[in-house]
């Protein structure tokens, strides 16, 4: 004979599935349909495959603990309450686990902030040889809401279905790739129009609308902001910022790295190796500006500069002070830095994601260009770089609080001198010289980041023995 689990009316249950660990559960064979209290529900994904985001504050009485999940939906059904009212609910499967056993069951999603029990037991999920002690409750072994205090809540969380927003004018390599590797990997991802968004900026609830419709909320973005829209899109960024999505990079960095002269004094502030740079405004700075970097030749750099347009080396002084005359006669902002000759034409392009140097790959300009933008013709193969060159490449990223960045570095007698950190570097040029899948690292490192945190909090001992954090 199989041997019967004894359930009281209020067991601790764990579902796997949906990264809660420990929630507790009150047993209502009245009801046939188990509930889950949930909110922000949203649906998402292809019609042929709709999911379901939602959010659970599993331990009553803090709000601060939200665990975000997702799920399949299995079906939309109409639910009638103990009071009488009828509410249509999505309805999702998930893995219930209680002591050593764990079997499938179905859960509505509804809002149950008001109820003592964050999850309703219904008779549907109970097994056929679980008998219900009435008058007992925990039964079966308990567990505690402490695990919610510690890292392994990050660890219980599954891989879950994520909802990512990919901000990109351009149907390009980079953004086919990442949209590709997003949905390989089981989520949905979105291409939105940066220019086409507009924000409602007010204290209670920010928005950011899309070509008439307020946007959803987004697990993660991803900024493939062009420089011409730099103010704009960071903008746009800041208020995803605000609302509380995870943003790839974030508008502080991306405003920095596109600064040229902001971005050489934050390099300069963290002691980064970089060539000697000087600016001026006045057109009698000159030679004194010259002098500071060094003896001829020099690169003269439009501070709004991308890909190598606007870069120009002058091999004599004379040469020099041509250019800088001609670019302070269009009133244009520049910089004068030393040109590194030991480079050779060449430079290294490291791609840093999360702090880790994944792929580096050296570049080398077209004939007779010293330039080594693969824009402009230059060619790239796979690299191994210096311990040193690795470490540069990540202080130069973590300087501009980047989680993504391309940092181009040249190999001098004096160590590695950094060129520039891209915040929206790429992927074509990258992948295809190294062989590696970094698209697929970019979501992975998503996937780590919008795992739910643990909370803070001591902890007392409730009427029943657990332990319950307290605010």
């Amino acid at each position: 004979m199989q041997n019967l689990m004894r359930f009281g009316w209020e067991e601790w249950v764990a579902l796997p599935d949906l990264g809660l660990p420990a929630i507790k559960a009150k047993v209502d064979t009245g009801a046939r349909t188990s509930a889950l209290h949930a909110f922000d529900i949203e649906t998402f994904g292809p019609a042929s495959a709709p999911k379901v985001r939602f959010t659970v504050q599993p331990v009553p009485g803090r709000e601060d603990l939200m665990i975000p999940c997702s799920a399949k939906i299995v079906d939309r059904r109409s639910v009638t309450s103990s009071n009488g009212e009828s509410e249509m609910r999505y309805v999702i499967a998930s893995k219930m686990q209680v002591g050593d056993e764990s079997w499938p069951i179905e859960l509505t999603l509804t809002d149950r902030s008001g109820m003592h029990s964050r999850m309703l037991l219904g008779r549907e999920a109970l097994k056929d040889h679980i008998t219900i002690v009435a008058t007992e409750r925990y039964q079966q072994p308990k567990l505690s809401y402490d695990v919610y205090t510690t890292a392994r809540v990050r660890h219980a969380a599954p891989n879950r279905a994520l909802r990512i927003a990919v901000l990109s004018r351009e149907d390009n390599y980079s953004t086919r790739r990442l949209v590709e590797e997003g949905e390989r990997h089981g989520h949905t991802v979105e291409v939105i129009d940066t220019s086409r968004c507009y924000m409602a900026i007010n204290a209670m609830s920010p928005e950011v609308h899309y070509d008439g419709k307020r946007l959803p909320r987004y697990d993660a973005v991803i900024p493939r902001i062009g420089a011409s829209i730099t103010s704009y899109g960071t903008a746009v960024i800041r208020q995803f910022e605000t609302i509380g999505v995870f943003c790839l990079n974030g508008s502080d960095g991306i405003t920095a790295s596109r600064d040229k002269l902001a971005a050489h004094q934050i390099m300069a502030r963290h002691k980064i190796g970089m060539p000697n740079t000087a600016f001026a405004a006045s057109p009698k700075d000159t030679d004194s500006l010259m002098r500071l970097v060094g003896t001829a030749p020099l690169i003269v750099k439009l501070l709004e500069s991308t890909q190598g347009k606007g870069v120009v080396l002058a091999e004599t002084k004379k040469a020099a002070q041509s250019v800088i005359d001609a670019f302070r006669g269009l009133k244009a902002n520049f910089l004068v830095q030393d040109f590194v000759k030991e480079a050779a034409g060449e430079d290294i392009r490291c791609f840093v994601v999360g702090g880790k140097v994944v792929a580096s790959m050296k570049r080398t300009g077209a004939d007779g260009d010293f330039r080594s933008n693969l824009h402009r013709g230059g060619s790239a193969q796979s690299v191994r770089i210096s311990k040193e060159e690795r470490e540069t490449a990540v202080r130069a990223a973590k300087a501009f609080k980047l989680n993504m960045a391309g940092v181009d570095l040249l190999r001098s007698e004096s160590g590695p001198k950094v060129l520039e950190v891209n915040s929206s570097p790429g992927l074509e040029g990258i992948e295809v010289a190294t062989k590696k899948n970094i698209a697929g690292m970019l979501i992975d490192h998503i996937e780590d980041r919008v795992r739910p945190t643990p909370i803070r909090g001591r902890t007392v001992d409730d009427d029943d023995g657990s332990q319950t954090p307290t605010k």
